[in-house]
């Protein structure tokens, strides 16, 4: 340890997937160079990310199940962290996520406390929001929307946006390995990829219907759906909608780069999400995008500083979009229902507006030309020298 250096923790539940978790680890190495940084985990369990190089401390609380239990679990995290914290004389502590931010919030030793809100599901508990609000040196978002809404609704005024940092050469270099196992091959389909858990807030069972409607027009065309979980349901609905064939779930993938650019189209159908870091790293391969406007995130990257301003404008509660808008970086389509529903005879207008945009691109081999450059440029804003800088300047308020 370099006795110069303040003492930096990242907290984070686990680092098995998932977007906060990518960027935490990504933060513990640009903030090396200046910081003594450790990384405490409520679990090591399914780690996914290389963590090589890093200082990473499992208290060993894992998740579970019921509401006592998960109370219990609280307390003895935050007497582990608390512990943990003293011992390591931490000067500032950020956490990612709400089961972090309750920990890092409740175990204060002394050193800074800067909590991150990073999903519109972590405003949706006023009760919460407003603790970490009152318990917190800073609160730390990665969506102008979600300070807007801090601002608006809990009137706080200490919180600030940084996008994440996206490291495109990182991202090309490991799309070059070759997929053994892509499960479409020819000349002649069309794949549209997405990369989600299976979990109702990433909305799947929508994209797998409005697929459904594509194919009357494109019998080419092919969904690929990366990410973990129990995929029984949406197959069944695949197979009612005699699409089975021309579906695939493939599980997680520790690297998922390479299947993504093998597709020709990247979807995002959530109703929540934080800034999407999957749809970035689509437009880093040179994906067109076509996403869902849920609450915060994708119009923020897919529109223009210009045409965001003007939704919001015209839209000043944040609400949803109710016709689809051709973006200058993207195709941003409204709002979908968070309401699970797997009946293959039920579709709903979302899902017929999604499926025409999906078609739409597939019928415009310009369109789809000038999406993909479209979307590099986008992404090359989000370069991870500029989050470095960005990060570094709101941690040394704190030293």
């Amino acid at each position: 340890m370099d006795q110069k250096k303040k003492n930096l923790m990242l907290m984070v539940p686990m680092l098995h997937q998932g977007g906060f978790e990518r960027v935490c680890i990504k933060t513990a190495r640009l903030m090396q160079e200046y910081y003594n940084v450790c990384i405490l985990i409520f679990s090591s369990k399914d780690i996914n990310y290389d963590i090589t190089g890093l200082d990473v401390i499992d208290i060993d609380v894992p998740s579970e199940k019921g509401i006592v239990n998960k109370v219990m679990n609280v307390f003895k995290r935050v007497k582990k962290a608390r512990r943990i914290k003293k011992e390591r004389n931490i000067d500032i502590c950020y956490s990612f996520g709400s089961s972090a931010n309750y920990v890092n919030s409740l175990s204060r030793a002394g050193e800074k406390v800067l909590t991150g809100l990073r999903c519109q599901t972590d405003l949706e508990s006023p009760r919460q929001v407003k603790l970490f609000c009152r318990k917190s040196d800073q609160v730390l978002s990665c969506s102008k929307e979600i300070v807007r809404q801090l601002q608006s609704d809990f009137k706080y005024n200490r919180s600030t946006y940084i996008y994440n940092p996206l490291d495109i050469q990182d991202i090309q270099n490991r799309a070059g390995e070759t997929p053994d196992d892509y499960p479409f091959l020819g000349d002649d389909i069309k794949v549209f990829s997405c990369s989600a858990r299976n979990d109702y807030i990433k909305g799947i069972w929508h994209l797998v219907k409005a697929f459904s409607l594509v194919q009357y027009k494109h019998p080419e065309a092919r969904l690929l759906v990366l990410g973990s979980g129990n995929w029984d349901k949406y197959k069944e609905l695949a197979k009612a909608l005699k699409i089975k064939d021309k579906v695939a779930f493939t599980g997680v993938k520790k690297n998922p780069f390479p299947y993504v650019a093998a597709s020709d189209v990247y979807v995002c159908s959530s109703n929540h999400e934080g800034f999407p870091n999957a749809v970035l790293e689509a437009m880093a391969l040179r994906k067109p995008v076509i996403s869902a406007d849920c609450k915060t995130g994708p119009r923020e990257i897919l529109l223009s500083d210009a045409e965001y301003e003007n939704l919001i404008k015209e839209i000043p509660d944040g609400s949803s979009i109710d016709k689809p808008i051709m973006g200058e970086f993207g195709i941003l389509v409204p709002d979908m229902d968070e309401e699970e529903n797997f009946d293959p005879e039920y579709v709903t207008e979302g899902e017929r507006i999604l499926a025409e945009q999906m078609e739409k691109i597939l019928d415009d081999e310009e369109l789809l030309k000038k999406y993909s450059d479209k979307s590099f440029e986008r992404a090359a804003i989000y370069a991870p020298d500029k989050y470095k800088e960005s990060i570094h300047e709101i941690l040394k308020r704190y030293e």
